[in-house]
């Protein structure tokens, strides 16, 4: 890495405390401001907080059977709804190709996704970006520790946005990480990003994890760009699937 590109740790892996106010590069409202949407990143965050408590909870049996059924009624009532349907919605910045899209659906950084952290990241110039976000309780692998699939998953994330600046956004390819020492639950956690270069169709990138001053992780990313029609393909194949499976009624479109 060149001077000035990611935070160098020092030999006892320190690094520098950053700001961790991060502006989202994209808009979470870009496509409505509706009630509908307002509610759901509402219920969202709600469920994020049930999962949180629930994973370390020792609550009496009645009290968790109580809730049980009543998440179990209003999984049923779900079901009786059209699934949105629209091409402007994305689960994550590499695909989208427009980094400002809406991803309130994505499992890392979705506002309306209660499996999201969420991560918000951001874009520093043309070329680096950083994100952050706090995992809690139910992405623990190691005590007091986020698992190490969900460090991948969020380098893959913050690596799918930086690669989307090269101007010709792809899939990943190959993610390689180097676990330094464990990344802390309920910590703000700093990541920074770098697009390096592109080779053809290959789009290179690294980044850097810490937290508490102390390097937690690196990686490098090599993601592809797709072929023209690729999403529209994997688009239709998702639709079949869950026709096939019984999941989806009606559409209905993200701005109704």
């Amino acid at each position: 890495m060149g001077k000035g590109d990611l935070t160098h740790p020092s030999d006892e892996n320190e690094t520098t405390d950053p700001p961790l106010e991060i502006k989202p590069h994209w808009d979470s409202t870009k496509l409505s401001q509706n009630e509908m949407w307002t509610q759901k990143r509402r219920l969202a965050a709600a469920m994020r907080l049930v999962i949180e408590r629930l994973v370390p909870s020792n609550a009496p049996t009645e009290e968790l059977a109580a809730a049980a059924e009543g998440l179990e009624r209003y999984a049923e009532a779900l079901q009786d709804h059209p699934r949105l349907r629209d091409a402007r919605l994305y689960a994550e910045s590499a695909n989208a190709g427009d980094v400002g899209a809406f991803f309130d659906q994505s499992p890392l950084i979705g506002l309306a996704n209660p499996l999201a952290p969420p991560l918000t990241i951001g874009r520093k110039d043309e070329k680096h970006a950083h994100a952050t976000g706090i995992f809690g309780s139910a992405y623990e692998g190691p005590p007091g520790s986020v698992h190490g699939g969900f460090v991948a998953a969020a380098f893959d994330e913050v690596l799918g946005y930086v690669q989307s600046l090269s101007g010709h956004p792809g899939m990943t390819g190959t993610l390689t990480v180097k676990y330094r020492k464990p990344t802390p639950l309920h910590t703000p956690l700093l990541f920074e990003a770098e697009f390096v270069r592109i080779e053809g169709r290959k789009i290179f990138t690294r980044a850097t994890l810490s937290a508490e001053g102390v390097l937690r992780a690196e990686a490098e990313g090599i993601f592809i760009s797709v072929r023209e029609g690729t999403m529209q393909e994997l688009l239709r194949t998702r639709t079949e699937r869950e026709e096939r499976l019984g999941m989806r009624r009606a559409a209905k479109v993200a701005d109704e």
